[in-house]
């Protein structure tokens, strides 16, 4: 720990660590899968060899001079402070200020050598800039993760799942409650870029969930979760998505329940603005994931119908901030983003990529405390989350040392899960 109190940031530097392996093995084994995934043209495919080219054996090279967003990475890419925070940021962007960074950068050094969430986050803004995702033309805005999300939505499993919704009516209400959290929770191992290199596994639905006490779950606040949700249908609930597809259902069955129960009044499901990590939700995925619902037999459409209308009715809100498509830390967030969450009885934040913000993407002993690290955070706070990178904090220290007795990895490979709740 520094004088600060911080934890270092997590590089990617070490040979054999989680993040070296997704710089050095998942994104170039991304860039030769999208590359294939459209009949993208000459232009597009040379743009794709040179970034293969560069997060292989090159050094980061700043975004062009056309780029719309191009001042904003400049700042955030000072090596003084990529997470410094921007709170008089307007409602338009994702932090306060327009001015590009001076002072030094990560730009001109090696992948491996910048903070692991600031290199990842650059490396998907480089790939859709590749695509012309922002270029006008004709493939601006298209998704270069469609294929795969698509797949995944209308795969045999999801078949499945869907059909197990049929069981919920004839439970008790604590136990759909249950139920409901843990399809949610473990849902998030539905996570495309983790199944690149890790064969990832399909998530429990609501016939599965895990017992309260199982051994998966390496921290478990559920009871401080409901305790946040009294049902007497006046608190607003925000859910902050990970995934699209097969994780998005569960957490929109989730938001239905609590609605239709009354442990909420209103709700707010944020998104990314555009495609992010390779599965991350956008508006596309939200409308596709209600379609797969309300055209499912059983008692998923009639879920699919109340979502619509809830939708309609304003109970449901979408947003998009351009915030969750940064570089930065939760603490980090612009004034009007941390407004809008600091009215909500409670926020669920959903999967690896969200708790990295929330805490920090810092090596803090797994011991630290949950509620000290999301202190920062505007009001109660919750995440749902499957282990699939090494940033922990909250753990018992019996807990994780038992965990680290085991004989196999536990922290990245989506076998365990928690659910930790800061009131």
């Amino acid at each position: 720990m520094s004088a600060s109190g911080e934890a270092p940031e997590i590089l990617s530097d070490e040979p054999g660590s989680f993040a070296h392996s997704v710089l050095a093995d998942r994104h170039p084994a991304l860039v030769r899968r999208v590359r294939d995934a459209f009949p993208w043209g000459p232009a597009q495919h040379r743009a794709l060899d040179a970034l293969l080219a560069e997060i292989t054996a090159g050094v980061i090279e700043p975004l062009g001079p056309g780029a719309h967003d191009r001042a904003e990475w400049e700042r955030w890419g000072r090596r003084d402070g990529a997470d410094a925070s921007h709170s008089g940021a307007s409602r338009s962007g994702a932090s306060g200020s327009d001015s590009p960074g001076s002072g030094p950068s990560w730009f001109g050094t090696s992948w491996f050598e910048a903070p692991f969430l600031w290199a990842e986050s650059y490396f998907y803004r480089r790939l859709l800039g590749a695509l012309d995702h922002f270029t006008p033309g004709p493939w601006q805005g298209v998704d270069p993760f469609g294929p795969f999300k698509q797949a995944e939505l209308h795969a045999p499993a999801v078949d499945g799942e869907l059909a197990a919704l049929d069981a919920l009516p004839g439970r008790p209400a604590d136990e759909q409650a249950h139920a409901l959290l843990h399809a949610s929770l473990w849902g998030n191992r539905a996570d495309l870029g983790f199944r690149l290199d890790s064969g990832g596994g399909a998530p429990a639905g609501p016939q599965e969930s895990p017992a309260p006490d199982d051994p998966r779950l390496v921290a478990d606040d559920s009871a401080v979760l409901w305790s946040l949700l009294p049902p007497d249908a006046s608190a607003a609930v925000h859910l902050i998505a990970d995934n699209a597809g097969q994780e998005l259902i569960p957490d929109l069955v989730l938001l239905d329940h609590l609605l239709h129960t009354g442990r909420a009044g209103r709700a707010a499901l944020h998104i990314k603005p555009h495609p992010y990590y390779v599965s991350d939700a956008t508006m596309t995925d939200v409308l596709d994931a209600l379609r797969r619902l309300r055209r499912a037999p059983g008692y998923a459409a009639g879920i699919g119908d109340r979502l619509w209308s809830a939708l309609t009715d304003g109970r449901l809100d979408v947003r998009a901030h351009p915030f969750f498509c940064a570089p930065l830390p939760y603490s980090a967030m612009p004034a009007d983003l941390r407004a809008d969450l600091s009215g909500a009885a409670v926020t669920i934040l959903k999967g690896d990529l969200n708790y990295r913000r929330l805490v920090g993407d810092r090596h803090w002993p797994a011991t630290d405390s949950f509620h000290d690290r999301t202190a920062h955070f505007p009001g109660a706070v919750a995440a749902l989350r499957t282990l699939k990178s090494d940033v922990l904090v909250g753990l018992h220290p019996q807990t994780l040392t038992t965990l680290d007795h085991t004989p196999t990895p536990w922290r990245t490979t989506g076998t365990h899960a928690l659910v930790q709740a800061r009131p």
